[in-house]
């Protein structure tokens, strides 16, 4: 099962629903909050929801306005080398960001190059979704609480995030969280077994690794954050990105607009994007 949200045409009301097998309908499981009330007894229901052709809905993000997107940053060995951390020790616990779910969007969508930003990076991986509340759980809690996993690109504005020492403002620019359907955990298994990641510009290959080369696992760090803040149904983890970004390259390799960049993981599927050139107009005195 592919789940995504959608609006149906002259709607603003979002639900949530599976691509079907050919991928040009869907098939309506639930509103978006009545599902994530109670997310696994929907992924377990065989859907029985209207079907309505993939023209006729507007595929967006499966998630709550309100929901918590928490981003791991330096989580492959050879991606801290890669950077400008390589020389400093590895923290015991991991460097975590935050995004506003506003910010994330889906598979073909077009993604724009901030106005005072060069180009974009890439950044491919994956994402946990959580699928119960976690408050103080323990690792296994919090595994057997993430009900499903999707393709994700952490695209950052590497001007904005260096300029200050917090990566908020780089990790948020419009439109530049692409994400996957949710594919769920059982069809998935255990990221620690090793799912292959590959992210493709225009074709040639810029990162290819596993996810059993993660160095702080899904479930340690949702349980390490459900110990200061309570985490709830819907709530994200991206997992972090391995190494193979365009800013650590000599010369730096940036998204400009007209590119194509792929995101491809073993049981997730292939998420697809386009870069194109500012949309915002800068003010003038």
């Amino acid at each position: 099962m592919r789940v995504v949200g959608i609006r149906r045409t002259g709607s603003d009301r979002v639900e949530v629903a599976a691509l079907t097998d050919t991928g040009d309908a869907v098939r309506v499981l639930a509103g978006l909050d009545e599902f994530w009330c109670d997310p696994t007894a929907h992924l377990a229901e065989e859907p029985a929801g209207a079907v309505l052709p993939r023209d006729e809905v507007t595929l967006v993000p499966p998630v709550l306005p309100g929901a918590k997107v928490i981003c791991i940053g330096l989580n492959y060995l050879k991606h801290v080398a890669e950077g400008s951390y390589g020389a400093e020790p590895l923290p015991e616990f991991p460097t975590l960001f935050a995004r506003w779910p506003s910010t994330l969007t889906v598979d073909g969508a077009q993604i724009p190059v901030p106005t005072d930003e060069e180009g974009l990076d890439w950044e491919g991986e994956v994402v946990a979704w959580v699928g119960r509340e976690l408050s103080c759980a323990t690792a296994d809690e919090a595994l057997d609480a993430v009900v499903g996993y999707s393709t994700f690109n952490d695209v950052t504005a590497r001007r904005a995030q260096k300029i200050t020492s917090q990566w908020i403002l780089g990790k948020n620019a419009d439109r530049s969280g692409p994400l996957g359907p949710l594919v769920p955990a059982h069809d998935v298994g255990d990221l620690r077994d090793g799912l292959r990641v590959r992210t493709r510009v225009n074709g040639t290959t810029v990162q290819d690794a596993s996810t059993d080369e993660m160095v702080y696992t899904v479930g340690e760090t949702l349980a390490h954050i459900s110990r200061t803040l309570t985490l709830r149904p819907g709530d994200l983890l991206a997992t972090g990105t391995p190494s193979g970004v365009g800013y650590a390259r000599t010369p730096a390799w940036l998204l400009h607009p007209g590119d194509h960049v792929e995101v491809e993981v073993e049981k997730l599927g292939v998420l697809r994007n386009t870069i194109v050139a500012s949309q915002r107009r800068p003010a003038h005195n």
